[in-house]
């Protein structure tokens, strides 16, 4: 692995150091206590880990999904260390059946539906743009789909943690569906998205402060709100939801409860932990983080394969290296795809962490925007200076050191993985990687997102930014594919997600070119249509599409296609709140 950076910031003001040095004591000081706590319910992890081997042993691994069993709360009355003891006698499908319904409940009975109170079945100014009688009638039933999804934990959580994976929160949830039975960070950006166009501010907020929580709990946003995602964050939203919140509301009392737990937050993704210094060919230091999750072995929600994929490898330190970069590809939110393998038929060659990416990236200079926003409404005039800098810096970095001007891209930048590197990275080009993935698009969001602090591009850049998105492979008849590769895991070709549509098309829709607003409207309208088909033969909105076909979901990775579902339902509803639908606008699958 790579030695860690000299600096934590390139940026000639100490203050800011001391401000992040500080945000990171409290992290420690956060985790530290959380630990003391949790022993209890680090002792009821292991023994559902042991569940979960010994399930795949005496149940076989037909339908087998190994989160189920990490998710299981104790019974009520239920003694964990009889069920250690019981665990040892059982060797058959049946005695296992009897041995979970003996000592467990239900995965996810420890979350216990909750109307939302500020849902209405068609709530005055929805989707005013929407003319077309079928597509407004299909939105809310996709608007009805929240009070599906919405959920509260349930009191039994906080008061016995160790009978639960599941972390307690303050307030309402919005979970993505399906087997995905608890919060996940970034789903919840586009989850809040929707929820705005839905009017339904008061369930927003409260996505957003349970995530605040976490920050103040455990110094970061964690990955899921699950005991087993201690280990790890995700890509990091909670300003853009903060923003989107502010904007729509005028809220300046969430920004106030909020702001401390941003700057901490920004601490974690600058800290030795994630940031990498690399000095480009005309001598200039740059700073650009990295993905790394604190793990190194197995994720306990999906141990078995894991350790079934580890077993390729002989030692103990090349399976501890392994998990360590699977761990990290699960903080990147793209789980599993061949941008992270330096093979990409062979998941043992996942070099996640010595990848500097696109996407995080940009979302950390969004994030650093948004405090410099978010510092000047509440009168930190000193703080809003200082992170209006982090994030011309960090623009500069993307800019000098991912940017191709050859391919008109962003292109992800390999760190050399022979751990000889002494000091700064020394930029190659050769080290860009030139493979095409839909992240190497994302930085045209940040035209739809300035935050007051100017354009990331101008009008002429992203129009060739756009025409090579039109030539790249990606583009498809259902909408924008993953990656050009074929590799059978979910985050590569066939595959499309609800986020990267939007972040890509809302990033056109700003670029100040109509012909970029014509082509963020024909990606909107392909993906708009393939839900829609979708939905009208399965009766769910899906997790995933194949964006090879209108109206087909999509497949692979390591569990079976999900529904539900938060963020596909969330970017439905932005897409129709942003772009509309005329009613003579054909809603089904083009002929």
């Amino acid at each position: 692995m790579a030695p860690p950076p000299r600096h934590l910031l390139l940026l000639p003001v100490l203050l800011l150091v001391s401000l992040l040095r500080a945000a990171q004591m409290e992290t420690v000081h956060a985790a530290a206590g959380e630990g003391d706590r949790d022993e209890g319910a680090r002792a009821l992890l292991a023994l559902l880990q042991r569940v979960q081997s010994e399930a795949l042993r005496a149940l076989g691994p037909r339908d087998f999904d190994p989160k189920l069993y990490v998710d299981l709360p104790l019974a009520p009355g239920a003694d964990r260390a009889a069920a250690e003891a019981a665990l040892a006698t059982v060797t058959t499908r049946g005695e296992m059946e009897a041995f979970l319904a003996r000592y467990f409940a239900r995965a996810g009975s420890d979350l216990v539906e909750a109307d939302p109170p500020d849902f209405e079945a068609e709530p005055r100014g929805f989707l005013p743009r929407v003319a077309s009688g079928e597509a407004r009638a299909w939105a809310l039933q996709v608007h009805a789909l929240w009070k599906d999804l919405a959920r509260r934990v349930a009191p039994s959580v906080a008061a016995r943690p160790d009978r639960h994976t599941l972390l307690p929160l303050p307030g309402r949830v919005v979970v993505p569906g399906s087997r995905f039975r608890e919060v996940y960070y970034w789903d919840s950006y586009w989850v809040v998205r929707g929820l705005l166009v839905s009017k339904m501010y008061d369930t927003a907020k409260d996505i957003v402060l349970n995530l605040v929580y976490l920050v103040e709990e455990y110094g970061f946003v964690l990955n899921g709100a699950r005991s087993y995602y201690t280990n790890r964050s995700q890509p990091p939203l909670l300003s853009s939801m903060v923003l989107e919140l502010y904007t729509a509301t005028g809220d300046l009392g969430l920004v106030r409860r909020a702001f401390p737990s941003l700057l901490k937050e920004h601490s974690f993704w600058v800290s030795e932990l994630h940031n990498v210094e690399i000095m480009d060919n005309h001598g200039r230091l740059h700073n650009l983080s990295r993905y790394q999750a604190m793990w190194n072995k197995p994720r306990p929600e999906s141990a078995t394969i894991d350790e079934e994929l580890a077993s390729k490898l002989n030692s103990t330190a090349a399976k501890e290296k392994l998990y360590h970069q699977i761990a990290s590809a699960a903080e990147s939110g793209w789980d599993f795809s061949s941008r992270w393998m330096s093979n990409s038929t062979d998941m043992t060659t996942l070099v996640t962490t010595f990848v500097i990416p696109v996407d995080l990236n940009t979302f950390i200079c969004k994030m650093e925007r948004d405090i410099a926003v978010f510092a000047e409404l509440i009168g930190e005039k000193a703080t809003a200076e200082l992170f209006s800098q982090a994030s011309k810096a960090r623009h500069t970095a993307i800019e000098s050191l991912l940017w191709n001007s050859e391919m008109e891209q962003w292109l992800d930048y390999w760190l050399p993985t022979d751990g000889n590197c002494q000091g700064p990275y020394k930029w190659e080009s050769k080290s860009q990687n030139h493979n095409i993935f839909a992240s190497n698009f994302v930085p045209l969001w940040l035209n739809a997102h300035n935050s007051g602090l100017g354009p990331f591009l101008d009008e002429a850049k992203s129009v060739r930014v756009m025409r090579s998105l039109q030539t790249s492979g990606l583009v498809c008849p259902a909408g924008i594919a993953t990656s050009v590769s074929n590799t059978g895991q979910q985050w590569d070709f066939p595959n499309g997600w609800a986020p990267l549509q939007h972040l890509i098309a809302e990033g056109l829709l700003n670029s100040g070119s109509t012909e970029a607003k014509e082509f963020a409207e024909d990606i909107a309208t392909r993906w708009v249509r393939t839900n829609y088909a979708a939905y009208k033969s399965s009766g769910a909105m899906h997790e995933k599409y194949d964006v090879e076909a209108c109206g087909k979901s999509g497949g692979g990775g390591e569990y079976k296609p999900q529904t539900g579902f938060g963020w596909s339902n969330g970017v439905l509803l932005a897409f129709l709140e942003e772009l509309g639908w005329s009613h003579d606008k054909e809603i089904g699958c083009p002929s």
